[in-house]
Parts: structure tokens; sequence; C-alpha cells
């Protein structure tokens, strides 16, 4: 199963690092990532793979969240199902 993270806030050292930490700690495999840097602002996208996830979609989204309230960022989480519905033209 594939999610789509994203990480939206000012830019500061550790973001990257410690959302790939995060991933790494729960078996969540990133498999595409692109960041960038907006004046001054930060912003990824990731596409993950949770298929040996050792947490739920809704786990991961709720402790992404609050890592993100943390690093004063805003991390979201969604599954690559609703994520290409919502974009679909």
């Amino acid at each position: 199963m594939n999610a789509i993270v994203t990480v939206v806030g000012t830019d500061r050292v550790g973001i990257i690092a410690g959302v790939s930490a995060f991933l790494a700690e729960r078996n969540i495999n990133i498999e595409d990532i692109s960041q960038t840097i907006l004046s001054g602002n930060f912003v990824m996208m990731m596409m993950v793979d949770l298929s040996s996830s050792t947490g739920t979609l809704e786990t991961v989204k709720q402790e992404l969240s609050k890592m993100g309230e943390e690093m004063n960022v805003s991390i979201s989480v969604m599954h690559e199902k609703v994520f290409s519905a919502m974009h679909r033209i």
C-alpha cells in the first residue's frame, strides 16, 4: 500500500532527516521524493510504501502530524488512491 506524505513549513535544518528517520524506524520505504524551497518555505512530497510498516496508516498519520507540530511544519499523509482521485482532471 502506497501513501503520499507532504511536508510544508519554514525551512530549517533537519526536516528531511527527521521525517526520513521516522519512516525508517517504522519500516516504511520512501519510493519517490521531491523537495524544494520556495521563498524560504520548505515543500516536500514523498510516495511511501507502507506494506511492511510496523503501524497502520491511521497511526502513521497521527504520529507524523504530532511530529510536524513539534518541528513547526505541517505534515499530512493520505492513501495514494485518495490523492490520485483528488488530483484527477
